[in-house]
């Protein structure tokens, strides 16, 4: 699979993640915190199967 997502999009999607871990670690949030693992995971490796799916990518284009 390419990477699909572009630095920005990965950057808030781990922080967002990383957020949503943290609030659900501390009691902030119920257990559906968790759920940040997932913006978590995709904005480490770069792809994202819904954007895949969908024919998104937030990537630029190399210049040539």
């Amino acid at each position: 699979m390419k990477v699909n997502e572009g630095v920005i999009d990965r950057s808030l999607r781990v922080v967002a993640g990383l957020v949503l871990i943290g609030l659900a670690a501390t009691g902030t949030v119920g257990l559906w915190g968790y759920i940040g693992v997932v913006p978590l995971l995709t904005g480490a490796v770069g792809i994202c199967p819904v954007y895949s799916l969908l024919g998104i990518n937030s990537c630029p284009t190399p210049r040539r």
